[in-house]
C-alpha cells in the first residue's frame, strides 16, 4: 500500500468524522424543539425506506413477491416502533424464513 492511499485514508477518516463531532461536540446539553426532535428522529426510517423501495421490484429471479414481503416485513416492524435496526433484522428474518420454507 503507497503512501498515497495513506492520506486517502486520512482524508475519508477526516470527512466522514468532521460532520458527525461537530454536532455532538457543539449541540451538548442543547435541548431540541420536539417538533425538530420528532424530524430527526424518523430521518434513518425515511432514508431506509429510500433505499430499500427501488429494490422491491428489481429482483433478479423475478419473484417480486420476495421484494414485497420484505417490504411488508420491513413496514410493519417500523410500524410498531422498533429501532431501525431491528426493522432491518427484522426483514432480514423474514426474507430467510420464506426462502427456507421454498427449498
Amino acid at each position: 500500500m503507497g503512501i498515497s492511499y495513506w492520506w486517502m485514508i486520512l482524508g475519508m477518516t477526516l470527512v466522514t468524522y468532521i460532520p458527525r463531532a461537530i454536532p455532538l461536540t457543539f449541540l451538548q446539553g442543547i435541548e431540541l424543539p420536539p417538533f425538530l426532535s420528532g424530524i430527526l428522529r424518523n430521518i434513518p426510517f425515511a432514508i431506509l425506506g429510500a433505499l430499500i423501495f427501488p429494490a422491491i421490484f428489481y429482483i433478479q429471479e423475478g419473484d417480486y413477491f420476495f421484494g414485497i414481503l420484505g417490504a411488508v416485513a420491513a413496514f410493519g416492524i417500523a410500524y410498531a416502533g422498533a429501532n431501525v435496526i431491528f426493522v432491518v433484522l427484522g426483514a432480514i428474518a423474514a426474507l430467510a424464513i420464506y426462502s427456507l420454507v421454498l427449498v
